[in-house]
């Protein structure tokens, strides 16, 4: 039998890389599976489970009938990816590493190394699809809307797209949880991974503890009032609601947006002053932004897109918004929305949209009313 070149699959553990490796073998493909280790400073507390996604991975790949590889990309994800992720918190924003691990790790360090062992193409289990055309490559959602992580993808470039294969954008969830039993695998009903590994399900705060010194000061609300006390700016992030440590407050209607028993959101953050602004409301004035201006811009067909209208995500999980391009040059670029987006968050990717088409991104710098 002619077989297809060979293809090198990342295996997480989880199902969808799983039945990835599954679909390509079934195609024909000569499927070489490699398993990531991106993280070492903690990996056998209870908190990184990398261990048992190897065991995992190899259980899969011994059902599937393909060979097997341990990596260990720590090195590299530590300096590419944890590195800026401690510098965008100091610097008191709020940076994606999933995002910056996909264009440096998962599609650049790993397909490195498949191009090493003779592949031809590397597929993952993400919830995207990539199309030709005219000898362009475009990226475009996974079918699945609810499942869809083109977000995270918005860095790939040509080079990179066009080695890429993503066999579960093609489907839903549930058709890869049930391919996953029909065949067997061991990890059919295994829960998705919910994080990055160097964090998992611990405390966020006490994880960034271990990095990042405590500068406690002020939290303020809009009239200028201290009405508590933060544990440093890096440890918070706009939107956020939950462990602020300040209760209602005492004049009903005070606020705008909010009474006396609407929750408190952070707002704003002045790292020269060290102080942290929040506002009660969910729908508070300082919480909306209509306009933002994003930079370090990565346009997945190598040139910006011409201005105009199109949509955007400013954080993964949400709707398409409606938008204006209104400047795009030197890698950096503006948007204008119809409608005020809640939270635009400085650190976080802006990723354009024209309709299932994802056209790139780049890091929110500022957002304004």
């Amino acid at each position: 039998m002619n077989r297809k070149p060979r293809v090198v699959v990342g295996l997480s553990g989880g199902v969808d890389s799983a039945v990835t490796a599954y679909l390509l073998k079934a195609q024909g493909w000569d499927v070489v599976g490699i398993f990531m280790k991106n993280w070492e400073d903690d990996d056998d507390s209870e908190y990184c489970s990398s261990n048992e996604d190897f065991v995992d991975a190899a259980a899969v790949a011994d059902v599937i009938g393909i060979e097997i590889e341990h990596v260990n990309f720590a090195a590299e994800y530590k300096d590419r990816v944890f590195a800026e992720f401690l510098r965008e918190y100091r610097a008191g924003r709020t940076p994606n590493p999933d995002v910056l691990c996909n264009a440096e790790i998962k599609f650049k360090a790993f397909l490195d190394h498949a191009m090493r062992l003779g592949a031809a193409k590397i597929a993952t289990g993400h919830y995207a699809r990539v199309r030709e055309r005219a000898g362009t490559y475009e990226l475009l959602k996974g079918l699945d809307e609810t499942k869809d992580q083109s977000y995270f993808l918005h860095r790939l470039n040509q080079a990179q797209l066009s080695r890429t294969l993503f066999p579960v954008g093609e489907l839903r969830k549930t058709q890869v949880r049930r391919i996953a039993q029909e065949i067997g695998l061991p990890n059919a009903k295994k829960k998705d991974s919910t994080g990055i590994c160097f964090i998992g399900e611990r405390p966020f705060r006490e994880f960034l503890n271990r990095y990042i010194s405590k500068e406690p000061g002020p939290i303020k609300d809009e009239r200028g009032r201290v009405i508590g006390k933060h544990q440093g700016l890096s440890f918070y992030t706009l939107g956020q609601r939950q462990g602020l440590g300040i209760g209602g407050i005492k004049e009903k209607g005070a606020q705008r947006g909010g009474g006396e028993h609407e929750p408190w959101f952070v707002a704003r953050k002045d790292m020269a002053k060290n102080t942290l602004w929040t506002v009660q409301g969910h729908e508070h004035p300082w919480l909306q932004s209509t306009r933002l201006a994003a930079d370090d811009a990565s346009w997945i067909s190598g040139q910006p897109p011409a201005l105009g209208d199109y949509s955007a995500k400013t954080r993964y999980r949400q709707a398409d918004a409606p938008c204006t391009l209104a400047r795009a040059a030197g890698g950096a670029f503006e948007l204008q929305f119809g409608q005020p987006q809640w939270a635009v968050t400085p650190g976080q990717s802006a990723v354009l949209y024209r309709g299932e088409v994802c056209l790139g991104g780049g890091v929110i710098a500022a957002a304004s009313p």
